[in-house]
């Protein structure tokens, strides 16, 4: 089994013991909620198969709304921002996205924190809109959408500078 394959179970696996028995249980001031599932958006290899990228990425919501009980809100979020994520790099990285031999290593951490940062904010918009679904709740919306976004941006850059490669 290839390394990266592997490595790629291992984080699903961990994230998503880590969002359902530890992060779901948390309810910070009764609104913030961190999701830190989304970093695996942020981890899944840049040059990966589309495809299966976008496979994991409903599978990670669908075993997140399972255990959340949110009735799919999880796994639109979470796909909607996996089928956003090359626009995403391509406004962090530009044109040396497209390269063949692009790499996080050849980026700054300002960078790689805008792109984290994008994708964090482009989940949980999505998610709390469909979750209150009302134009008329526009300020609960944005108080749980800035709140959460902030904690959870937070969480994820220090999962991310502790567990990610020292190259990067």
């Amino acid at each position: 089994m290839n390394n990266v394959v592997f490595l790629n179970i291992l984080r699903f696996v961990l994230l998503v013991l880590t969002q359902v028995l530890i992060f779901n249980t948390l309810n910070f001031l009764d609104s913030i909620n961190p999701m830190v599932y989304v970093i695996f958006l942020y981890w899944f290899p840049i040059k990966g198969n589309r495809a299966v990228f976008l496979l994991t990425a409903f599978l990670l919501g669908l075993i997140i709304d399972i255990f959340s009980d949110t009735l799919a809100l999880h796994t639109f979020a979470t796909l909607t921002s996996a089928f956003i994520r090359p626009l995403i790099m391509r406004f962090c990285f530009g044109v040396n996205y497209e390269f063949q031999n692009f790499s996080f290593k050849n980026t700054t951490k300002v960078q790689r924190l805008t792109f984290l940062g994008l994708l964090i904010l482009a989940h949980h918009l999505i998610f709390f809109f469909l979750e209150i679904l009302s134009l008329s709740h526009i300020l609960l919306i944005l108080k749980k959408f800035v709140t959460t976004s902030l904690v959870t941006f937070f969480l994820c850059a220090m999962f991310s500078s502790l567990f990610s490669p020292k190259s990067e």
